[in-house]
């Protein structure tokens, strides 16, 4: 049998009927639509709805004020990805800071247009002249307080919030795109990979050609711990870390790479090798403890080292967004092929469909 061994797992990962049954919230159609989450964006970008926002030069500081959730994420992923190359900085924050002014833009991004926060952030905001950007269902006190003084960017895709940070990441490039004359992203191309990676991750895909069911089944009848190296990555971790919980149920640790290697270091999964011996006998020794594997997010630029710091580690897998046995088509992509993962943000992005929809299998393998 092809798939987890975990003895919950009543569906095989291979068997596409039995996953399409057992999906009876949507959630792998729901995962699936990143791409047209963005290209929704891309659309609105192209109608010209972000144009108020334009100015003669860039804003003094851009402000994103998300409370909670996959919309605070998305503000730390574009902070951490993009801060050190914009003409100005990304401030991500709770609430709009006192010092708020004409000077700069504000994103409020969320999924409640009743958030006090969000509100408050929107009444601020035009009250002191800053360009407003409202990534959030345009309706309820959030559309009276901005109505004709803010830019609305709501959801033209609607799904769970679950799935929502791609649309979040969308509406920032979006605005980057717009107020930072020095910033150009081609959310139609990010659409497109981000298309390409649902599509190898589909359910139709055998589990040798596709990446989340790869890793679900790696992560199957296994304690996780996903790390990250650096900033974004870690945020990115710790945003699978709770689509994990949400979706799969499966309680998994988020923590910085060095973090993980000290504990690797010191004995984590050390006894594995051990206690499954062949003189181990559970009637006496009682069951087995969890193995662990640790999963490392990185990017391509960053891969070499990340791999040489876990080369003599057991149980550690790298993973980066190109880590794709085949193209869609079943092609291999050729060597050196220019692609929208090669920008940071976009790597971000699609490592992030692919672990929410590996959280997807391993829910669905559960029936």
């Amino acid at each position: 049998m092809v798939g987890p061994s975990s003895s919950t797992a009543v569906i095989d990962l291979d068997d596409t009927a039995g996953l399409l049954d057992a999906d009876r919230e949507g959630l792998l159609r729901a995962a699936a639509t990143a791409g047209a989450q963005v290209r929704a964006t891309a659309a609105a970008l192209d109608e010209g709805e972000l144009e108020p926002l334009r100015a003669d030069g860039p804003p003094r500081t851009l402000i994103w004020v998300a409370g909670r959730g996959t919309a605070e994420t998305a503000g730390l992923l574009l902070a951490a990805a993009l801060g050190g190359s914009l003409a100005a900085p990304i401030v991500v924050a709770a609430e709009a800071p006192p010092w708020i002014g004409p000077l700069d833009v504000l994103v409020v991004a969320g999924d409640d247009p009743a958030d006090p926060a969000l509100v408050n952030a929107a009444a601020t905001g035009v009250r002191r002249g800053a360009r407003v950007v409202v990534a959030a269902p345009y309706e309820g006190p959030l559309r009276d307080v901005a109505a004709g003084r803010a830019v609305p960017l709501p959801p033209r895709v609607w799904v769970r919030d679950d799935f929502g940070l791609v649309r979040y990441l969308a509406a920032g490039l979006a605005t980057l795109h717009v107020v930072d004359p020095g910033m150009r992203v081609d959310l139609a191309a990010l659409a497109d990979e981000l298309d390409a990676e649902a599509l190898r991750n589909s359910a139709a895909r055998e589990l040798f050609t596709n990446p989340a069911k790869a890793l679900a089944g790696q992560m199957s009848d296994r304690d996780v711990v996903l790390a990250g190296d650096t900033a974004a990555t870690l945020a990115l971790a710790r945003h699978c870390a709770a689509v994990l919980l949400r979706i799969a149920h499966r309680s998994v640790a988020a923590v910085g790479l060095a973090d993980a290697l000290v504990a690797l270091r010191t004995g984590m999964g050390a006894a594995d090798d051990r206690e499954r011996s062949i003189f181990h006998d559970e009637q006496i020794d009682g069951p087995l403890p969890a193995r662990v594997r640790t999963f490392v997010l990185t990017t391509e630029g960053d891969r070499p080292v990340v791999a040489a710091r876990v080369a003599d580690m057991d149980g550690v897998d790298v993973l980066s967004a190109q880590d794709v046995p085949e193209l869609a088509d079943g092609a291999a992509r050729p060597e050196g092929e220019s692609t929208a993962a090669g920008r940071l943000e976009q790597q971000l992005a699609l490592l992030a469909v692919r672990l929410e929809m590996t959280a997807v299998y391993l829910r669905l393998v559960r029936g």
